[in-house]
């Protein structure tokens, strides 16, 4: 009889929690650690436990843990606050793996799309120099470093902007008539948040399944569109007619993330632009 595999998401909140739902229906053991065990889903089994402290927590798993996933967020929006997260936080979860004597077959570190500096449209991908310019960047891809020296194998997936019921920021800037430039276009690059979770999932079951994976892919559609395109096409949705009278729109970030490396793997978004994705959340609401 084979053993039921085993995965740790240190980190278990929306992305993390969707992550855990469908690693539970596949039949894997699924521990979710955060804070508040009592939002976890049904099902999950739980690790009370906050990343920043150096303790391991007392409910961590005996015994063989197949993978960890770590999918932290920044809840202080500064640097120590990244840093906490990110880096402090991944290490203190390394240190818990070693005092149990667990070796996970793969760690999956999830990561940002804001570790790129490009911002003139380019086409991105995994080889592209990833020389972030913000303090929030640069203390990722300090993260992402020791995942990958962490003596684990290890893959990073890098998210790009994260939409979803729950995260409707477009949304409500849109109601409040939001400007943008037409002229040079922003590009921007987004995930549904259930594509990211499913990303995770298909790259976790595949790890399982013997196929090799390499050690970085980019979470996105297939479609970074232009921010004035989405804007323009939600206002039509939404029924609005005024706009803000001052354009607000931060110019840096204006990139195009490539997930062609994630296809060739044989992944496929569920939603393959922001059309199939703002639809299902307007859907939804």
């Amino acid at each position: 009889m084979n053993r039921v595999t085993s995965v740790m998401i240190a980190g278990c909140g929306d992305v993390g929690g969707r992550l855990a739902v469908r690693l539970r229906d596949a039949a894997w053991q699924v521990y979710g650690l955060r804070r508040t065990v009592s939002q976890l889903p049904s099902g999950i089994l739980p690790v009370a436990a906050d990343l920043h402290e150096p303790g391991c927590p007392d409910q961590w798993p005996q015994g063989e843990l197949d993978y960890l996933v770590y999918s932290a967020a920044a809840t202080q929006h500064d640097e120590p606050g990244y840093r906490q997260a990110y880096v402090d936080g991944l290490r203190h979860v390394l240190s818990w793996l070693q005092s149990r004597g667990q070796r996970p077959k793969r760690l999956l570190f999830v990561s940002s799309s804001g570790v790129y500096a490009q911002a003139d449209g380019e086409w991105i991908d995994e080889t592209s120099p990833a020389d972030a310019q913000r303090f929030s960047g640069q203390v990722i891809r300090e993260a992402e470093q020791l995942a990958w020296s962490s003596g684990f194998p290890a893959t990073v997936v890098r998210l790009t902007g994260i939409y979803g019921p729950g995260r409707e920021w477009l949304l409500k800037q849109v109601r409040m008539g939001y400007r943008v430039s037409v002229d040079p276009p922003l590009y921007g690059n987004r995930i549904h948040a259930d594509d990211a979770a499913g990303l995770l999932a298909f790259l976790l079951q595949a790890d399982s399944a013997g196929q090799p994976l390499q050690d970085c892919y980019i979470g996105v559609d297939d479609e970074p569109a232009p921010l004035h395109e989405v804007v323009g096409w939600l206002r039509q949705r939404l029924g609005i007619e005024h706009w803000a009278e001052e354009s607000a729109v931060r110019r840096s970030g204006s990139k195009r993330c490539s997930n062609a490396r994630a296809r060739a793997l044989g992944w496929t978004p569920q939603y393959p632009s922001y059309r199939e994705g703002y639809a299902a959340v307007l859907r939804e609401r």
